[in-house]
């Protein structure tokens, strides 16, 4: 018997997580409940982070956490505690299934049968916002080597575990070299460790595309957090509906189950939502906490249910579907369908004793790290490029001298162009005229002659060779 913690949400939430928990019990899962109240009232409630300190303790407790949707109220700096909740428990990877049921239920993919997979925890998602000037907002995007290799081997670990042929890396490292480059690079290196499994990479625009019209090419894809953010609810729905996802998260000790779906307040406490999201989220705990006939039985009474053409409104067609019903006659239908089998969509079999063993992140050995100059970021209301580098040159010493300004990631000086448009943020580069090394008191010297000039610095970035290798962005025109 294994206790689980089980939040009820928000919206839909109880509507469906009842349902959900009524079919759990009648399988006969071998689960003990302990609930916690998450979301809209404990916000309300003077909470900033939508979750007690007991409720915390609960989830680590327990370890296993079955969510419903909540909802997080507009304004007010409430934190998404979904992604708190990622983040806190080290919940680094997110599992999505996204397979058709066709014909059962409307899709133009009848057989698309893949499973995202995102990281969960960086990227931009670390919220790391500030204004710099009057114009312009910046958002940190991080991406760590130990973020990608979890993820990554993880990806080809699931393809392994569960008979999957493919996996596909969406990145766009044609445009962020640093960033979404060591997502790729560490998904090469990491693929040369299963020969066996086919690895392939695709620039996130053109593979999300082909995914939306040909997603039969694709098995398993893994990608970065926002990129699989979007794609995850692309794939569910052309599957079909978002409305049938769950989703798994996991981390090395924790685990979280969820539908992929939000709070939809606007049909709440009417007994029409489909529970058949948090349902699937719960199949994929069984399966984690190693219940896997239960889950198989659960699976397969929905698969058969669904055949049957007993829906909710939400996927509900007329001359496709046979029933309009409630949440709770949805609920019943499964319950009904226990132990039987879907006869036109394939019946599903999980292998017992799947574990995911995944080795323990090692720091590698810290490179050769030299500074080779500084970008400093200024504010500045005039609009040529020519005048500002005059201020700037003031800042020049016998170690590094102003060479290049660009404007939102666009070289403006030297040799700009009058067509740029330029905003009041400036990215100001020093470095040598020979681009050697230089050390952090040439830093120091530059920033106290901006003070000294009242020159407005908002931000600087130093600039690396790491083992010898440029480890920054040069300017776009350069």
């Amino acid at each position: 018997m294994k206790t689980i913690t089980v939040a009820k949400g928000d919206g839909i939430g109880p509507e469906i997580m009842d349902a959900t928990l009524k079919i759990l019990k009648a399988a006969n899962a071998q689960i003990n409940i302990e609930e916690i109240e998450v979301g809209e009232k404990v916000y309300l409630s003077g909470n900033t982070s939508g979750i007690s300190k007991d409720a915390w303790q609960t989830i680590r407790k327990n370890k296993i956490f079955l969510k419903a949707p909540i909802t997080t109220p507009q304004g007010g700096g409430y934190k998404s505690l979904n992604v708190t909740m990622r983040k806190s428990l080290g919940l680094y990877a997110n599992i999505r299934p996204c397979k058709s049921l066709h014909p059962f239920v409307s899709t133009k993919h009848k057989d698309m049968d893949v499973v995202i997979i995102r990281e969960n925890e960086e990227d931009l998602y670390g919220g790391i916002e500030h204004q710099q000037t009057d114009e312009v907002v910046q958002c940190l995007k991080l991406i760590s080597r130990p973020g990608c290799e979890k993820i990554i081997r993880y990806a080809f670990e699931y393809a392994r575990l569960y008979g999957r042929k493919k996996v596909t890396c969406f990145t766009k490292d044609n445009i962020m070299k640093q960033t979404d480059g060591l997502f790729h690079r560490v998904f090469d290196e990491i693929a040369e460790e299963y020969p066996n499994i086919e690895n392939e990479h695709w620039i996130i625009d053109i593979g999300a595309a082909r995914l939306a019209d040909t997603p039969e090419m694709f098995d398993v894809i893994v990608m970065p957090n926002l990129y699989g953010d979007v794609v995850s609810d692309v794939a569910a729905q052309i599957a079909g509906s978002v409305g049938l996802a769950g989703s798994s998260n996991i981390g090395d000790s924790c685990a979280m189950f969820e539908a992929i779906h939000g709070s939809a307040p606007m049909i709440a406490n009417q007994n029409v939502a489909n529970p058949s999201g948090l349902l699937q989220g719960a199949i994929l705990m069984l399966n984690h906490i190693g219940q896997t006939e239960v889950a198989e039985k659960i699976q397969n009474a929905w698969l058969k249910t669904v055949e049957e053409g007993i829906h909710t409104f939400d996927v509900y067609k007329e001359g496709v579907s046979k029933q309009k019903v409630s949440t709770s006659e949805f609920a019943d239908a499964v319950i009904a369908n226990l132990d039987q089998h879907p006869t036109v969509l394939e019946k599903v079999h999980y292998e017992k004793g799947i574990t995911f063993n995944l080795p323990k992140y090692e720091r590698k050995a810290p490179a050769k790290k030299e500074l080779l100059g500084v970008d400093i970021f200024v504010q500045w209301n005039g609009e040529e490029a020519d005048q500002l580098a005059q201020l700037l040159q003031q800042l020049n010493n016998g170690d590094a001298q102003l060479t290049m300004i660009t404007n939102r990631g666009v070289k403006v000086w030297p040799e700009g162009f009058e067509e740029t448009f330029c905003t009041d943020h400036w990215r100001c580069r020093y470095q040598t005229a020979e681009g050697n090394v230089i050390d952090n008191e040439s830093v120091i010297k530059i920033l106290s002659k901006a003070w000294e000039h009242q020159i407005d610095v908002i931000k600087t970035e130093n600039l690396y060779l790491f083992d010898g290798q440029r480890s920054f962005s040069l300017g776009q025109g350069q």
